[in-house]
């Protein structure tokens, strides 16, 4: 499995209503998990910087990684970036 990170920027209409937003997000996730059944979500964090979300992942076909994304840019009024992760060892490796 390939890693993938997803970095996510929110419009301000997304938080408009916090109880809303939370909603959004569970709803998210269940499309995801359901639509994508070959994404594992390892782990989400919250950052304050130039992206307001941090998703990693790991997905078998890149096809699985753009699906999550482009589930998550309409329903949460977001732009999305998405990477492929290499672990720091298999980069050196390859050099």
């Amino acid at each position: 499995m390939r890693t993938y990170i997803i970095l996510t920027w929110f419009s301000p209409e997304a938080f408009r209503d916090t109880t809303g937003f939370k909603k959004l997000a569970e709803t998210m996730t269940a499309k995801i998990t359901f639509e994508c059944p070959g994404v594992r979500w390892k782990e989400s964090f919250s950052t304050h910087g130039r992206f307001d979300v941090v998703d990693v992942m790991e997905a078998d076909e890149v096809t699985e990684a753009e699906k999550a994304a482009m589930i998550i840019r309409p329903s949460g009024h977001a732009v999305t970036e998405t990477l492929v992760g290499t672990p720091w060892k298999e980069f050196l490796a390859a050099l």
